[in-house]
């Protein structure tokens, strides 16, 4: 008979081989729990800096430096415990859309976007701490210099006639559109889309206008016509004002697949405007972060010279 089949042998063996794995497992653990910063009390732990570390390597493919990635993890303590002391706490849901829109981007759902993170060495809830961040940060310094953040209309005009010469004129459209949706439940098969996207295009063949295609939409089975609504084609993407640009008025735009269904909208009303354009937009998004990066660049200094800041 084997020797390691005796019992009592057996038992040692097993204890002597657990006893190899804790003292493997225990420094690692004891390792990941050690604190190497502490802001304003507020602990940082080597597997926050490790997970963050990953996280930073994992988006701009390249090793950060241990203290730049240090601190960024005390610049999101700081704006966060800053957000909270002016009643500004982001609520778990607006993290998780968050992360969410971040996984739709990449075209993953939440559990393979965690997955991602987790295989990379990082974990979701690194990410979740800097869009929390991100989020109190954003809406504390919005609210806190609201006014000098306000680009008048003259700085853009200024700058627009600065990058365009002057016989170019920068037009952008009001559209008026009605939602059109072909209604599919949930989790139904490819063919049920197929389907309602030939019913779609059916429809968008005879839609001649808006006072006559709409009531005979709404007559049909399992069609929800929605409110109209108005929108400018600055506060549209590229993609949709292209679309719309190649869809006569009372006409229907090509049928998209949605989570609804299949949906299209009606053109009702398109009208040039110079008020607000694409082209303003782009200039006046650009201002305005450069005030609000200058702003919350010295908010942030001006925070971290205040702050009790221990490196252990």
């Amino acid at each position: 008979m084997s020797q390691i089949s005796d019992p009592p042998r057996r038992t040692a063996l097993n204890a002597a081989m657990l006893a190899v794995l804790v003292s493997l497992v225990i420094p690692t653990v004891a390792r990941s729990q050690e604190i190497v910063a502490l802001v304003n009390g507020e602990p940082i732990t080597e597997l926050d800096l490790e997970h963050r570390a990953k996280f930073l390597l994992m988006s701009g493919n390249k090793a950060p430096p241990r203290q730049e990635v240090l601190d960024s993890l005390i610049d999101e303590l700081l704006e966060i415990r800053e957000a909270k002391k002016f009643t500004i706490e982001v609520p778990d849901s607006e993290v998780e859309k968050s992360f969410s829109g971040i996984a739709q981007r990449m075209g993953v759902d939440t559990q393979k976007l965690t997955e991602i993170l987790v295989k990379g060495g990082a974990s979701a809830d690194t990410l979740k701490q800097r869009l929390r961040a991100e989020l109190a940060w954003a809406a504390l310094v919005r609210g806190r210099f609201k006014a000098s953040l306000e680009i008048p209309d003259s700085d853009v005009e200024a700058e627009l006639h600065l990058h365009n010469s002057p016989d170019k004129k920068d037009v952008g459209y009001e559209y008026i559109m009605t939602p059109v949706v072909f209604v599919v439940p949930r989790g139904s098969p490819d063919a049920a889309y197929d389907a309602r996207k030939r019913d779609a295009d059916a429809l968008r063949a005879r839609f001649q206008s808006c006072s006559d295609g709409i009531p005979f939409a709404r007559a049909l089975s399992e069609v929800a016509v929605r409110d109209q609504v108005v929108k400018f084609s600055a506060d549209l993407p590229a993609e949709l004002r292209d679309l719309l640009d190649k869809t006569d008025v009372g006409h229907l735009t090509p049928p998209e697949q949605t989570a609804e269904g299949v949906q299209m909208f009606a053109l009702c009303s398109k009208k040039e405007t110079t008020s607000d354009t694409p082209e303003k937009k782009v200039i006046r998004d650009q201002i305005f972060q450069q005030k609000f990066g200058a702003k919350a660049k010295r908010y942030l200094a001006e925070l971290r010279r205040e702050a009790m800041i221990e490196y252990k």
